[in-house]
């Protein structure tokens, strides 16, 4: 049996780490503003929001110490250059602290790393110069182990502030022919780790629905999550005794695998 880890962390804490995820493409405005309020109780890390739900997010989040985090070029990455910039000081410049962009995949896996560097390089240039911080996405379930370790180390070059592993909108074809998002996984979040620099902190986001797999993405190095599982993380927490006093949560990380496709 393998060994458990004990982590000592509070309720507060694990709060902190989660981006509470309001992305799905078919939430209503009503369905959005429940979540901001999850979010608001909570005091997570930020609320994690489409584009024009910037403004309710300011509304609903101002002074709660919850950060509004947009996406752009969402979910898939192809929009030019210039769009993506463009959307990046839209976001901000409604309110936005954080933006998280998806990379061009199929510039990344036909090799382009010129482009790939300078598109990154064009909207994190746009997000800082404006007090934002980017989260760069970069869709693990597409790529391959020397394209995920290529892209930290452009984004460690940069720096940006975040490298991020997937959308949660990134199906890939199985054997059986069905599709499923492939989200955050123990190997890949353990080479992105090994492979951006001590500046980059590393968001896992896709298919993290539990305690055990938050807990065990941190003891991974992982310093922030995307989920929309809040409400029943933070839950289990409670039932696990784990409140505003630090009370520890135990793990075994490499054999708990965090992993959407399920």
């Amino acid at each position: 049996m393998a060994t458990q880890t004990a982590i000592a962390v509070s309720l507060p804490q694990i709060a902190k780490m989660i981006d509470h995820s309001l992305l799905h493409p078919t939430m209503t405005d009503k369905e959005i503003l429940t979540g901001l309020e999850v979010a608001k109780k909570h005091r997570v890390a930020a609320a994690c929001v489409k584009p024009y739900s910037i403004p309710i997010a300011k509304e609903v989040l101002t002074d709660s110490g919850v950060l509004i985090c947009a996406v752009i070029g969402f979910p898939h990455g192809n929009s030019t250059t210039t769009t993506k910039v463009f959307e990046a000081e839209e976001a901000v410049k409604a309110g936005a602290h954080e933006v998280d962009m998806v990379v061009n995949v199929g510039k990344v896996l036909g090799g382009d790393w010129e482009y790939v560097t300078n598109e990154i390089r064009a909207i994190n240039d746009a997000v800082v110069k404006r007090g934002a911080a980017l989260k760069v996405i970069f869709e693990n379930g597409y790529l391959q182990d020397e394209h995920i370790a290529h892209l930290c180390r452009i984004c460690t070059a940069l720096p940006v502030a975040f490298v991020k592993t997937s959308t949660g909108f990134g199906f890939v074809k199985r054997p059986d022919g069905a599709y499923a998002s492939k989200g955050a996984s123990v190997p890949h979040l353990q080479l992105m780790k090994a492979n951006v620099g001590p500046s980059v902190q590393i968001k896992a986001a896709g298919g993290i629905r539990t305690l055990d797999e938050v807990m065990g993405a941190v003891a991974l190095g992982v310093t922030r999550i995307g989920t929309s599982s809040t409400e029943a993380i933070l839950e289990e927490a409670v039932r696990r005794g784990i409140n505003t006093r630090p009370g520890f949560a135990l793990l075994s990380p490499v054999e708990s695998p965090v992993d959407a496709d399920r």
